[in-house]
């Protein structure tokens, strides 16, 4: 595994390097401490996962991050500084996958790439799957294939999981803490702000009302349902 750590602090990139080395011996970790040799090295290294620092001496870290998804979909983990809940909304929004509070434990770090990598191999679906059609809504799960009155819209993974879970729900609400288990892993059943916004950007894409949904409806207090689309 390649990791790429995008951070000017050389202690940071210590003891990041250093948690790998006791977890997964085998890792390669490579380095930028500006986010433009960052963006480069996403192109040239094709990183596994990349740790991204938001402050940077050149551009931030969400410019890095809006430069990177222009090209690739390698999870990304951004890392905050704690309490610091806008930079974790802003940064979720542009399209990390996750993120961690500086200061972490090396446990921390570790869980957290383990669940960015479970998320980005994919669905576990069977050729056999049938797809969901309704009368302006198409996915097939099977090819990764979403399509909006006909035109294609891409997701991201952990879009595509979360949409193949309520999916396969259809009409039942789905609490915050079995979406968030299903999708991200028990460790995140609280992490209820992190799937508020991935179904915010789940709902532009398919189009439905951001404000007034209704394709993905909001149980207040409880969680998500998946509604048919018509007309």
């Amino acid at each position: 595994m390649k990791v790429l750590v995008v951070e000017d602090n050389p202690g940071i990139i210590e003891v990041v390097s250093l948690c790998f080395q006791l977890r997964w011996s085998g890792t390669t970790v490579i380095s930028a401490a500006t986010g433009r040799k960052g963006i480069e090295l996403v192109e040239t290294e094709s990183p596994d996962v990349i740790i991204l620092d938001i402050g940077l001496p050149d551009i931030d870290g969400y410019q890095v991050l809006k430069e990177i998804r222009r090209f690739s979909e390698v999870p990304v983990i951004m890392l905050t500084v704690r309490g610091e809940d806008t930079d974790v909304a802003k940064g979720l929004e542009l399209g990390a996958d996750d993120y961690i509070t500086k200061p972490f434990s090396h446990i921390e770090l570790i869980a957290r790439v383990q669940a960015v990598l479970r998320r980005s191999q994919g669905l576990s679906v069977t050729d056999d799957e049938k797809p969901f059609t309704s009368s302006k809504l198409s996915v097939d799960f099977a090819r990764n294939e979403v399509t909006i009155n006909g035109q294609s819209t891409k997701l991201t993974s952990t879009e595509r999981k979360l949409l193949y879970h309520l999916i396969r729900n259809e009409g039942r609400i789905l609490s915050h803490e079995s979406l968030l288990s299903k999708v991200w892993g028990d460790t995140y059943v609280d992490a209820r702000d992190l799937l508020r916004v991935h179904i915010q950007h789940l709902r532009q894409k398919l189009g439905d009302n951001t404000e007034v949904p209704s394709i993905i409806t909001t149980e207040h207090g409880i969680g998500y349902k998946f509604v048919r689309p018509t007309g």
